[in-house]
Formats: structure tokens, C-alpha cells, sequence
């Protein structure tokens, strides 16, 4: 299989002995919250005999491929076709209440970058598309023709972080006027024209746009806000998280939720911290910890990525 062939997992290694811990027991189940191609899904299940694997994607490319490659483990392996933020309902469906350890690997997958008419990519030609999901309804062709001025320059500014958010959105309704807005190299063209050229030179201009147009589309910020709080809500005592973003607007959801996960919620004051505030998670890592400078050169996209991992050492009562 072509993809199995070109996809590297990310951080494997270290999310191994991350979670290994809560892993080594009989019993023991992972979920994997991103599956994609099933890299690290097929490490995991080598590595741990007994382990049973729930793997979850929204891509339905992706689930036929990780179908086909984790076929030998045989009923150690369920594989939903669901969003991540239906983590506990996709849970009860199977029989489980808790698990024992949870892997997200963030962003777009190494399938939907490689696969050019997905439409990720602003260096390749392709329609619009940037779904996850190839069941949803909602495009970046649709949000192009359809989205006010106001709109996009929301989500180019929020999303993409993008300076020039006003500029690009301007450009964008102006010309959908006379035309519309169907393929990536259309889009890529508009933006750079519209860009400054002393800008151009700090990296390609689209890139920004791109990303917000994809995550407006997969609605990824506010599903990992949902996400996140439900997986720890699943974890078991001793059980064990490891979650890869790979922007800062995804890093920054994730630092949120597991620095208030290990917090205690004792009130400000309180001479004693009482055993019902003590906090329920501890942080596995200081900080977010990054990829090697060996694994970078050999993985490229390992580059930008950010892990935090934290263990739950309490259910509160």
C-alpha cells in the first residue's frame, strides 16, 4: 500500500513511553482519537499484545486504509467512523466506560496532504474542498461564494492569524462578483496579487488562508474544545493522555484543558486544600515538549509539532 509506504508517525517513540505505563496491563485500551492512516494504531497494538484499539476518524479514505492495515489484530481493533468530539458516545456505542490511555495526533492527516484533489494543499491545483469528512455538506468553495466580507475576515484573522485578513477578504468578494472561486490555484493567485511583495518574501502567502479556510470547514477548534474535556472525562485512574498539535491555536485549547484538568479547585485562601480539590490530572511533561532534532530531519512534518501529556491520578468522588 502506497500510503503506509510514505507515512511516518510523528513523535512515535516518545508517545510510546509516554503512555506505555497505562498500557502494559491486561485489558488495556487506547484510543486513538485520530486514527489516519493507522501508523501509530499499528505500532501500539504491536508493541502491547493485550491491547484492544478504538480508532476514530472523521475520513472515511482514511478508515478503509486503516481497515486494511490493522485487519491481522483481528477483534483487538474498532474503528468508528465519527468525529473526535463524539469521544464518550462512541465509547458507550462499544460497551466502554473507560479507557486507559488516549493518543490525538492533530491537523491534517499525511493522506489528505497527499492526495492533491482534497484540495489541502496551496502548492497543487485542486478544487476547494478541505473536508475531513467527504460526507459533510460544507466546502471552501461554499465558504468563498457564501461568507460576508465581515465573515471571512473573522475567520482569516482568528484562524489563520493572517495580518492581511481585511485585504484578502476584500479581494475575495470583488471577484467573486464576475467569478466564481473554485480551485486552489485561483485562490493562491488572488491572494498573492494581493500581497506585498516585501511580505511574499517572508514565506508564501496563502499559507494563512489556507489553514483557516480548513479549519473553518472541519470546524476543528471548537470540536477539540468539545474533544479534549470528554477524553480526560473517559480516562481511568493511572490512565494516560498524549495529544500533537501542530499550531499554536490548537496547542493553546490543549494547554488550557489540561492545565485546568491539574489544578486544584480549592478557593483562594483555604489554609488546607481539602481532598475534593485536590486536582485530578498531573502534567507528564513540563511545558510542550518538541520533536528531535534527528526526527525533524527525517520526518519533516514532525517539525512544528507540539506534544503535552498529562496521567489522572484521582476520580473525583
Amino acid at each position: 500500500m502506497v500510503e503506509n509506504q510514505i507515512h511516518t508517525p510523528v513523535m512515535l517513540e516518545r508517545s510510546i513511553e509516554l503512555l506505555s505505563p497505562a498500557l502494559s496491563h491486561p485489558g488495556a485500551v487506547l484510543v486513538d482519537a485520530t486514527l489516519g492512516m493507522a501508523g501509530h494504531a499499528e505500532a501500539f497494538l504491536q508493541r502491547f499484545p493485550e491491547l484492544v484499539l478504538v480508532g476514530l476518524d472523521r475520513d472515511t479514505d482514511a478508515l478503509a486504509i486503516a481497515g486494511e492495515r490493522l485487519a491481522p489484530f483481528g477483534d483487538r481493533v474498532h474503528l468508528v467512523h465519527t468525529v473526535y468530539d463524539r469521544f464518550e458516545e462512541s465509547l458507550e456505542e462499544l460497551g466502554m466506560v473507560e479507557v486507559s490511555g488516549i493518543l490525538f495526533d492533530l491537523g491534517v492527516s499525511s493522506l489528505q496532504l497527499d492526495r492533491v484533489e482534497r484540495g489541502f494543499s496551496y502548492s497543487k491545483d485542486a478544487p476547494l474542498d478541505m473536508r475531513m469528512d467527504a460526507t459533510s455538506p460544507l466546502t471552501a468553495e461554499r465558504i468563498l461564494a457564501d461568507y460576508s466580507e465581515t465573515e471571512l475576515r473573522r475567520i482569516f484573522w482568528e484562524f489563520g492569524e493572517e495580518r492581511l485578513a481585511q485585504r484578502y477578504a476584500k479581494k475575495i468578494v470583488e471577484t467573486r462578483e464576475t467569478r466564481p472561486l473554485v480551485r486552489s490555484a485561483e485562490l493562491v493567485e488572488l491572494i498573492t496579487a494581493a500581497t506585498p511583495v516585501a511580505i511574499q518574501r517572508k514565506g508564501h502567502p496563502a499559507k494563512r488562508v489556507f489553514q483557516a479556510l480548513r479549519i473553518e470547514v472541519n470546524q476543528e477548534l471548537s470540536v477539540l474544545e468539545r474533544a479534549i474535556p470528554a477524553a480526560l472525562r473517559s480516562l481511568a485512574v493511572d490512565g494516560r493522555i498524549v495529544v500533537l498539535s501542530y499550531q499554536s491555536l490548537e496547542d493553546r485549547i490543549v494547554k488550557r484543558a489540561l492545565a485546568a484538568a491539574s489544578s486544584s479547585t480549592a478557593p483562594a485562601g483555604l489554609p488546607i486544600e481539602l481532598p475534593e480539590h485536590r486536582a485530578e490530572f498531573t502534567l507528564l511533561v513540563r511545558g510542550a515538549e518538541l520533536a528531535t532534532d534527528d526526527e525533524k530531519a527525517a520526518n519533516p512534518r514532525s517539525t512544528p509539532v507540539r506534544l503535552r501529556a498529562a496521567s489522572r491520578i484521582r476520580r473525583a468522588a
